[in-house]
């Protein structure tokens, strides 16, 4: 139902909205257009329109509820209990640059970091088109039905424009996110390393603090990411195609060492034959690397989701792995080495954060950058001159 509202001023013409109204209840409306009810346009205030139906006061707290913040321990107890509305609430406070919210989450973390470390970490990357959401659901609808609690934490490409995800993953794991065992979460990489998103190791903590014991982050295509991903998650997945030209081209050194397993996809059809004879060369290729640090030799395997096999034996060599580097002391040395990373990854972060938040290095580099673009300055000169005036004031 559109209903037609009329403006209050001297030209009475009437504005379609989008709101729709049985019995004065609102079901459907958008924060901007509630806005544009309350308080009328920015820089106009006192605009106002005259909606039937509409009781202002409920507009009003309708707003007022959709950004209201809870204290930390309502944040905590919610999460620990399983509110799902409330752990999505608290990742966005983690995701958000504003000053009060990184306040708040940083408390909402260090309430909830007791109850966390209990999960099975997985990253999962390969090239795109290689079929990762469509693994990802197969094998979490197995997870799921076998009584296993999964979160999956999805790194999407960022909108240059707004910022936000560009493909949803919720939309394209329909069975999985239907399952109240499964949570998805659908990031923005905003241009972090290779797509992997700047908070998605504290989301992973307050998964875990949930109750979910099984995180698989998905990242962004293959490149720059697998660093950042290895360095919180236990075990390491990299997908592949086979035929597409790459078994012996995409053996790049640093992506394999990282590797716990290789899985060829789509292993069916027509192109069963070329996934066995990628599996093939991959195991040749592995023997020319060193053993991992692990003492884990990487499995290379072949599956398909459209029929699906292979899918569940991949859940059964990532509980072999687990119990194999817990046995042998690497599981938990793993994890205060990633521990280590990111206290210095925070700290680096945070001093960036800081020297360009800081209003004088701001107009010191608008001014630096002109001179330098103009070659009346020396680049590495200019920078140190800043770098100095702000340590040493």
């Amino acid at each position: 139902m559109w209903n037609r509202h009329k403006k209050e001023n001297d030209k009475g013409k009437g504005r379609l909205l989008p709101f729709f109204l049985p019995e004065e209840i609102i079901t459907f409306v958008t924060e901007p257009y509630l806005n544009l009810v309350v308080g009328g346009k920015k820089g106009k205030p006192g605009e106002r329109l005259s909606v039937e139906g509409i009781n202002p006061e409920a507009v009003e707290n309708f707003i007022r509820k959709k950004k209201k913040l809870y204290s930390p321990e309502k944040y905590i107890r919610g999460i620990r209990n399983g509110d799902i509305t409330l752990l999505s609430q608290a990742i966005t406070l983690l995701e958000s640059s504003l000053p009060v919210h990184q306040e708040l989450a940083g408390n909402i973390l260090a309430g909830c970091l007791p109850y966390a470390g209990k999960s099975i970490r997985v990253g999962i990357t390969g090239v795109p088109g290689v079929g990762k959401s469509s693994f990802i659901e197969s094998l979490g609808v197995q997870l799921t039905e076998n009584g296993k609690k999964l979160a999956v934490l999805a790194i999407d490409p960022s909108s240059q424009k707004s910022g936000g995800s560009i493909l949803g993953d919720k939309t394209r794991m329909e069975r999985l996110a239907a399952s109240t065992s499964a949570f998805i979460r659908p990031s923005p990489s905003a241009g972090t390393l290779g797509g992997v998103a700047s908070k998605t190791r504290e989301t992973i903590l307050l998964c875990e603090a949930a109750g979910f014991d099984v995180i698989f982050v998905e990242t962004v295509g293959v490149g720059q990411s697998e660093i950042a991903v290895h360095s919180m998650v236990d075990f390491f997945l990299l997908l592949m195609l086979a035929g597409a030209g790459d078994e012996i081209q995409g053996m790049k050194r640093g992506i394999i060492e990282m590797a716990d397993m290789i899985l060829i996809t789509k292993a069916d059809g027509d192109n069963l034959e070329a996934a066995g004879k990628a599996v093939r060369e991959y195991k040749a290729s592995l023997h020319l690397f060193p053993v991992p640090a692990s003492g884990w030799l990487p499995r290379v395997k072949t599956c398909s989701v459209l029929e699906n096999r292979g899918v569940g034996e991949v859940w059964e060599e990532i509980l072999d792995y687990i119990a194999f580097t817990k046995s042998n002391g690497y599981f938990e040395k793993k994890r205060k080495q990633q521990a280590r990373y990111w206290f210095y990854e925070t700290l680096n972060n945070g001093l960036k954060q800081h020297f360009y938040g800081d209003e004088k290095v701001k107009k010191k580099i608008s001014e630096m950058e002109n001179a330098v673009m103009e070659k009346e300055e020396d680049p590495y000169k200019a920078a140190r001159d800043i770098l100095t005036d702000y340590f040493v004031g």
